[in-house]
């Protein structure tokens, strides 16, 4: 008799209960226990299809939403592995189908988490390691055409760095986010992020800064890995509200993607050079095309247009999500932001909530131009967040007006109470840990 879905998601999270007890730490970057538990199952990372690795600090999993959605669109079965999710364990496992990928089920990770749990026999292991080898079994045991893995953090000593000879090393934005585990510098943090390139392997590189670019470049050289770098050897460009993306090869003209941003151009640019660099994969025009558009990945300035959060703020306003929280994701956020102001005007007010261990400020300082009124907001039930005070002084210290407000829903019935000529748009943002609450508040948990 099968188990039913509510005593199958109970027995899930007694089991993730019971691996997260199992380190002191949530985060322990090294690959020797990986490497021990891979051992024990069997080295299930050496019986997955074509790999393709994404490094970066933002854009990573807009990125994987691209590849996976242009290689779809090319009738390829597509695994994906991404963190953190937003509401669901399930979300960082999809696996692929023809016709599209599906989250894991709660029985599928409940029996691939259960023999993850019996070989580590009680050692200690980080919840992502132990999850990480969960994905590596999962896909080793469902057929598909394609993997592509996310890094969750750094690269280097990051538990995905255990496939030798990925079909390709992908490298997004590098920029500055957790110095307490990857180093106080541009150039240290690249370096991590560089350690994923591996001998011989192609490297496709997002736009960088130039101390971030000669890090990378050291790496690919010293690899022998072919570099297609950004503005070298591909070039993508917005023109007339279109993507045109160039290299040797030739020009495209795409339609714009369905993701907001400038910035989304350049990840969907990256996606594209990295298909184009390897012969893995046959992928033509139209898959290009229709994955371009059809691409998907919440809380990166996703406008809510359905759920509950929307009867609580002004009637005909705006409610957008971003999950960015350092201040290269404040600036591309501020960015969107300015776009759509420029399309249709109206005043703007931030509801951020985020971790204790971001630069608030840094953050915060993107959107000093574009409102002065910005509500500060806790994180619920989420450890080591910022308390309300600390984001507020943050704010306060940029000249700019803030108010408190004890959770996302009182902080939206405030502003019914103010009266505004035209509704406004609202943004909520500062930590993906926030943006999984506001989807769950919302009732719209990614699919």
């Amino acid at each position: 008799m099968n188990a039913s879905p509510d005593s199958t998601k109970a027995s899930l999270d007694a089991l993730i209960g019971r691996l997260s007890a199992l380190h002191q730490k949530r985060i322990d970057l090294g690959l020797e226990r990986m490497h021990r538990l891979l051992e024990r199952l069997d080295h299930p990372e050496r019986k997955l299809p074509p790999v393709i690795h994404v490094a970066g600090t933002n854009g990573k999993g807009s990125t994987v939403a691209y590849l996976r959605a242009t290689l779809e669109a090319a009738s390829l079965r597509v695994h994906a592995y991404t963190s953190p999710y937003l509401v669901r364990i399930n979300e960082c496992f999809r696996l692929g189908r023809l016709g599209g990928g599906v989250l894991v089920t709660d029985d599928e990770l409940l029996a691939a988490l259960e023999q993850v749990e019996r070989v580590n026999a009680g050692e200690p292991a980080t919840v992502f390691e132990l999850k990480t080898a969960a994905a590596f079994l999962l896909f080793a045991q469902n057929p598909a055409d394609a993997v592509l893995l996310e890094v969750g953090l750094g690269g280097r000593l990051d538990s995905t760095n255990v496939v030798d000879t990925p079909a390709a090393c992908v490298i997004t934005p590098v920029s500055m986010d957790h110095m307490d585990f990857l180093g106080s510098t541009l150039a240290s943090i690249a370096a991590e992020k560089a350690a994923i390139i591996k001998r011989g392997v192609p490297v496709v590189c997002a736009e960088q800064t130039g101390e971030a670019m000669a890090v990378i470049e050291a790496q690919a050289r010293q690899m022998r890995a072919p570099l297609f770098a950004a503005n070298e050897s591909w070039h993508v460009n917005v023109e007339h509200g279109r993507l045109v993306y160039s290299d040797e090869r030739g020009l495209m003209d795409l339609a714009a993607p369905r993701l907001f941003g400038r910035h989304q151009f350049d990840n969907a640019g990256l996606a594209i050079a990295t298909l184009r660099a390897i012969s893995t994969f046959k992928v033509n025009q139209a898959a290009f095309e229709a994955g371009i558009v059809a691409a998907e990945w919440p809380a990166r300035m996703q406008r809510l247009t359905s759920g509950e959060l929307l009867a609580l703020g002004p009637q005909g306003g705006e409610i957008w999500l971003d999950g960015g929280h350092n201040a290269d994701g404040g600036r591309v956020a501020a960015a969107a932001l300015g776009d759509l102001e420029e399309r249709v005007s109206r005043p703007l007010v931030v509801i951020a909530g985020m971790m204790a261990n971001k630069d608030a400020k840094a953050f915060l300082a993107n959107f000093a131009g574009l409102t002065r009124h910005i509500i500060a907001v806790p994180i619920p039930d989420t450890e080591h967040a910022m308390p309300v005070d600390h984001l507020a002084d943050a704010v306060r210290s940029l000249g700019m007006r803030v108010e408190t407000a004890p959770g996302v829903e009182a902080a939206l019935r405030s502003l019914t109470k103010l009266a505004y000529e035209v509704p406004p748009r609202i943004l909520i943002t500062g930590s993906l840990y926030l943006a999984g609450h506001v989807l769950g508040l919302n009732g719209t948990p990614p699919a």
